[in-house]
């Protein structure tokens, strides 16, 4: 593991046309923002944006004069989605050797860059061929192209496979106070064993998006959680996920300049233990066994 990752990463998806739509003057401003408060590194994939966003960061990054050295990026590859500029005719997952390659090769030249701090695997498929992979991230690796390497949604039986040829870095799953499988299926305890480090997407869960009976006691604990740490909601559920030893790094995707400056705060304090586990008991609705 060469990088060293901010302990909040910023996650990049929503920031063009599938959600938010920034110019590149807004870009250019966030990414100031999320440095000036200690987050550094940039949560990228080439489907994004439809294959857009990459560029359109890319340009941002130009404009906002930042030493390239003083953050970090990373992207993935390999889903093939029928929209933007690709010709395919049905969703699927390329992972050759030369497609691995000319997608790194392309991301790079999206973001006007020389080399990705972390490339990652978007997604398993069934066709994958360790050895092919292997080769495609050795060569990435000896051209200084990629410094670190790792996947996104595998199973520990996925990345044992992927292990059993190449070094895995990282493994960005999905984990949340809402979505805690990978804490309870296996998927930390063997990132821990393999010294994989864990990224987490959604980390927030549904908390503020559904109207469930979980997220109904999520709210009326955070409430109380709020008034006793003078912090938001948010914060606190980042600093939950922020406390499992397997170091997870959560990616937060909000573009709201008044969160990102929040954001970091969940680094600063600590649940007490009760406290910790009274968030995922009211989440599952239960008592621990």
């Amino acid at each position: 593991m060469k990088t060293t990752l901010s302990p909040i990463i910023a996650g990049t998806m929503s920031w063009g046309v599938w959600d938010k739509n920034l110019t590149t003057s807004e870009m250019a401003n966030l990414i100031h923002v999320c440095s000036e408060n200690k987050i550094t590194t940039f949560d990228h994939a080439d489907i994004y944006g439809g294959y857009t966003t990459e560029a359109e960061f890319g340009k941002a990054l130009s404009e906002s004069k930042i030493d390239r050295r003083k953050i970090q990026l990373i992207s993935k590859c390999g889903i093939q989605h029928v929209l933007g500029n690709r010709n395919n005719k049905i969703k699927h997952y390329d992972y050759s050797k030369d497609y691995i390659i000319w997608s790194v090769e392309n991301s790079l030249k999206n973001l006007h860059t020389d080399y990705l701090d972390v490339f990652l695997l978007h997604r398993p498929s069934p066709l994958m061929n360790a050895n092919e992979i292997a080769e495609a991230v050795e060569k990435l690796k000896s051209e200084g192209k990629i410094l670190d390497f790792g996947l996104s949604n595998f199973t520990p039986s996925q990345t044992d496979l992927i292990l059993s040829k190449t070094e895995v870095s990282y493994n960005q799953v999905q984990f949340s106070a809402t979505d805690f499988k990978a804490m309870t299926d296996g998927s930390f305890d063997h990132m821990q064993v393999h010294n994989i480090r864990p990224m987490a997407w959604n980390p927030l869960g549904t908390v503020f998006r559904e109207k469930t009976d979980q997220t109904r006691r999520l709210k009326t604990l955070l409430a109380e959680l709020v008034g006793k740490y003078h912090v938001g909601s948010d914060t606190i559920l980042l600093s939950w996920v922020l406390q499992h030893p397997a170091k997870v790094i959560p990616i937060a995707g909000t573009v709201n300049v008044s969160r990102i400056q929040q954001l970091y705060k969940a680094t600063e304090f600590k649940l007490e233990n009760e406290e910790w586990f009274a968030i995922w008991t009211e989440s599952m609705g239960n008592k621990v066994p």
